[in-house]
């Protein structure tokens, strides 16, 4: 590829503060109501004005992240404050659970069937109350993180739509998630909880969720951990299992357990070349780990959360372990990856493409595409490059 370090920090700096984040500035704020915009057409122009509690929350979390962590800049800290105040007005039922979606005005239109929201809603608060100063965002990520913490055994509670007892599956979504939403919100913590979770989710997710033999990691298994032979039970979701990965990573790195880094490091190679498309390039977006045909219609779509998941996840794992098959894999991605999805004509990036790779949707924001994938993606893996270039490691 020819990059160094260096090159690929400013690549990754250059398209998040210039044409990614922009793009979400200019186009998506709702000031009349609060809240944003994220049905957006290829031009940016809204389509939908309907608004769902994970995008919404999602893009708190974005700008008071980049407010923490990157620069002050009171326009982020002001575009997180829309969306905030929404939420914290209209975001949740009469017993604090949050939403699945509202209308633009803030009316409720999905209810609250499953913790993701709740998830969303206490990483977002939590970042947003690190911004802003204020003890009652505290208190709104407090109680969205108790509420997963207290629904995580029945994450869709009375809205399960499946017959109890007869097969019971947990997911791997609900441990995955809890453990990257503990580490974000370990300032608020109390530091028992902190350990606790993060052991017992890591503990979780590489135990019952991998196949050892296969060295896959599974989207669905039995609550003790055994496979089971279904269409769920086998379901392969390479992008969730790469994203949990680099999760176990930022975990494991606290305490330089290298041990667990390397492993995740080797479930990520594993997913990859399980998942990659040999004849089009890119990674599927569901597989049968048996290679039966996937019940998901859409399972041989490019996803952009997919690759660009991928790339945090090669980035960070070659940061962490300098290893050779890692960054032959980061190449490869990142051409396939930075040739494929960013739009250079309208700005952002697309976010569906089909098995060939060419574009299958022109939106840039819809029910499940937001703020927040390309704009985190983009800011990590320009953390990871910068450091590596302050390593001076040299060319690669």
């Amino acid at each position: 590829m020819g990059y160094d370090f260096k090159t690929l920090a400013d690549l990754y700096k250059n398209a998040l503060l210039n044409d990614v984040l922009p793009f979400w500035e200019k186009n998506s704020l709702d000031w009349q109501h609060g809240g944003y915009f994220t049905c957006l057409d290829r031009e940016g122009q809204v389509y939908d004005t309907d608004k769902f509690i994970w995008l919404q929350n999602r893009q708190v979390w974005t700008f008071s992240m980049l407010y923490n962590q990157l620069e002050k800049r009171e326009n982020w800290l002001k575009i997180a404050q829309n969306g905030a105040d929404f939420l914290a007005q209209h975001g949740r039922d009469t017993q604090g659970n949050w939403y699945f979606a509202l209308t633009g005005a803030g009316e409720p239109l999905v209810e609250p069937y499953n913790i993701f929201s709740d998830c969303f809603a206490a990483m977002s608060f939590s970042q947003y109350a690190l911004a802003s100063g204020q003890d009652w965002a505290k208190d709104v990520a407090m109680a969205a993180y108790n509420n997963v913490l207290r629904r995580k055994d029945n994450p869709k509670g009375k809205y399960n739509k499946t017959y109890p007892g007869t097969r019971p599956l947990k997911s791997l979504a609900v441990p995955m998630i809890l453990a990257n939403l503990t580490l974000e919100m370990a300032w608020l913590l109390p530091s028992e909880i902190l350990e606790n979770v993060l052991a017992s989710t890591v503990q979780e997710v590489m135990t019952d969720f991998l196949h050892q033999e296969q060295g896959l990691m599974y989207e669905n298994v039995a609550p003790n951990g055994d496979h089971i032979d279904c269409l769920e039970g086998r379901l392969i979701n390479p992008g969730h299992g790469i994203e949990a990965m680099w999760f176990i990573m930022d975990i494991a790195q606290r305490t330089n357990d290298t041990q667990t880094i390397n492993q995740a490091v080797d479930v990520v190679l594993n997913i990859l070349n399980f998942a990659w498309d040999n004849e089009y390039g890119g990674l599927y977006y569901f597989m049968d780990a048996d290679s039966h045909p996937p019940q998901q219609l859409e399972w041989d779509q490019k996803l952009w959360w997919v690759h660009l998941e991928s790339l945090v996840a090669l980035a960070m794992g070659y940061r962490l372990t300098g290893r050779d098959d890692c960054w032959e894999w980061y190449e490869k991605m990142h051409h396939y990856t930075w040739s494929h999805f960013p739009d250079s004509v309208y700005g952002e990036w697309f976010g569906y493409l089909n098995r060939r790779g060419e574009v299958l949707l022109n939106l840039k924001g819809g029910k499940w595409k937001g703020c927040f994938h390309v704009p985190r993606a983009l800011y990590l893996c320009w953390q990871q490059f910068e450091a590596l270039a302050l390593k001076d490691v040299g060319k690669v």
